[in-house]
């Protein structure tokens, strides 16, 4: 069994930073592409950024110059520091990250449970 736990959620003023973590743990082999994902009320889901196991990155527009995402591949985890934070950033946000669990077997995503970031004043 795989999990991710995603922690570091909560309220921020606008302006204000937090910094989002998710571990994942279980039977894994290797993780390849990680990344966060949210989605606002009404909304779809939509991708916020994304680490290739190489270190490789992208952003959504919106949050670029804002949100930078690493990872530590000896502990498994990545994060997502977040700084200038405003209303519209506030959404649930998801883990994800493909993982292959054994030598040779297949790779899939797997999911955290969603940590509810809230930018208000």
């Amino acid at each position: 069994q795989v999990q991710l736990v995603e922690s570091g959620g909560g309220l921020v003023q606008p302006g204000g930073s937090l910094r989002l973590s998710c571990a994942a743990s279980g039977s894994i082999f290797s993780i390849n592409a990680m990344g966060w994902y949210r989605q606002a009320p009404g909304k779809q889901r939509e991708l916020v950024a994304a680490i290739t196991s190489g270190g490789s990155t992208n952003y959504a527009d919106s949050v670029k110059g804002r949100f930078t995402i690493s990872r530590d591949n000896a502990k498994n985890t990545v994060y997502l520091q977040m700084n200038s934070l405003k209303p519209e950033d506030t959404a649930v946000y998801y883990c994800n990250a493909n993982i292959q669990r054994i030598r040779y077997g297949p790779k899939r995503d797997y999911w955290g449970q969603g940590t509810q970031v809230t930018v208000s004043s």
